[in-house]
């Protein structure tokens, strides 16, 4: 837990430093289970965040409309999906408590609603360490509660809704470290679990891999993606605009002998892809740090009428190790807007990694799905 604490107290800075005062919007009631878990998602929660309509707008890189598309969502998925937010909280403790704000639903929209287009998505709030630390010193206490929140709902997701069903972990930032150790302690040893892994996409967590290799470092059975096809692997990136700058945090391994794992969502095997991002028409919550240090990116969305709007091929992506770090270069392409580092050029496109390959993501889901089915 040590490393693991030392790497949150940078992390829940990533939407602080310069923003620091905003108040969140008010706060929706909590729903428990029986267990006394507080779901933010799950299936039949009255009111989910993680199953919207999937109406879509794709537009062009210069933001022409180019039609409007209905996904379907099944209405017996085969598969779930595990979903931890990264650092949201504007709560003022050290530990968020389990009341579900603004901050936690918009995050769910904007990073693991579109999933549900093949999973069900089960959501936990967890006492994660809240955007008020600005990345000082937490306790191991501290650090714990944050851990051991998931690892409860886990458990219980496990015992109530599993049923031997296949299931992709999705974490972003806080979110893929606390799934990072999950994973290393309870799945990657278990090998029944593994056999129900059918990916983990750790986007901003620094998973780490043997240097030169996919797998080693973090996890000891379960490699990188490197086919869309593939089942029991991970899939992990941070994204920059441009070579990261001495001192970036993101795409550094502190081990010797490791580095930290990049693959390419739009070129699984390697080399350059094009990147399908997607968004929610509707803002982040309005008020959040989170929201102020998004509107810095710069990264706007076109007016649309639908819930969602796709820019598919505004960015290519391609792996990079430069500078000592190992990152996701995303360049613009056909008149597609700059997107621009925030809240400094250490952090690169940090509050955008999911989104921005938020298509790729969810096609490679939906073929991992199919495959797990055929070869179980």
């Amino acid at each position: 837990m040590r490393r693991i604490r030392s790497l949150l107290g940078v992390v829940v800075a990533v939407a602080t430093l310069g923003m620091v005062g905003v108040q969140p919007a008010s706060a929706a009631p909590a729903t428990t289970t029986a267990g006394g878990v507080v779901w933010l998602c799950r299936p039949g929660l009255a009111d989910d965040p993680c199953t919207p309509s999937l109406t879509t707008t794709r537009t062009s890189p210069a933001g022409e409309v180019l039609g409007v598309e209905a996904a379907p969502r099944p209405t017996r998925p085969t598969i779930d999906c595990f979903y931890v937010y990264p650092t949201v909280s504007d709560q003022k403790t050290p530990n968020a408590d389990l009341t579900v704000d603004p901050t936690e639903r918009s995050i769910a929209l904007f990073q693991v609603a579109r999933f549900s287009e093949d999973c069900r998505v089960f959501a936990p709030m967890y006492r994660q360490l809240t955007l008020s630390t600005l990345g000082g010193q937490t306790t191991a206490e501290e650090d714990a509660v944050a851990y051991d929140g998931v690892l409860a709902a886990w458990r219980a997701y496990l015992r109530e809704y599993n049923g031997g069903r296949g299931v992709v972990l999705i974490g972003h930032s806080q979110g893929a470290y606390l799934l990072r150790h999950l994973i290393a302690t309870q799945i990657d040893p278990d090998p029944s679990l593994r056999h129900r892994l059918v990916s983990a996409l750790l986007m901003g967590g620094n998973v780490l891999v043997k240097a030169g290799s996919g797998i080693g470092g973090d996890f000891h059975h379960i490699p990188a993606c490197r086919a869309a096809a593939q089942t029991g692997c991970v899939i992990a990136y941070s994204t920059f605009d441009a070579v990261p700058p001495a001192g970036s945090f993101f795409g550094r391994s502190p081990t010797p002998g490791t580095q930290v794992l990049c693959t390419n969502p739009a070129s699984l095997a390697g080399g350059t892809g094009v990147l399908d991002p997607i968004l929610p028409s509707r803002p982040f919550a309005p008020g959040s740090t989170i929201a102020a240090g998004i509107a810095e990116l710069e990264f706007t969305v076109p007016p649309v009428a639908t819930p969602w709007v796709s820019v598919p091929g505004a960015y290519s992506a391609h792996c990079t190790d430069t500078n000592g770090a190992s990152v996701l270069e995303v360049t613009p392409r056909n008149g597609a807007p700059l997107i621009h580092s925030s809240p400094t050029p250490g952090w690169g496109l940090h509050l955008v990694d999911v989104n921005l390959a938020l298509g790729n993501l969810v096609a490679i889901v939906h073929t991992e799905a199919g495959a797990y089915r055929r070869t179980r």
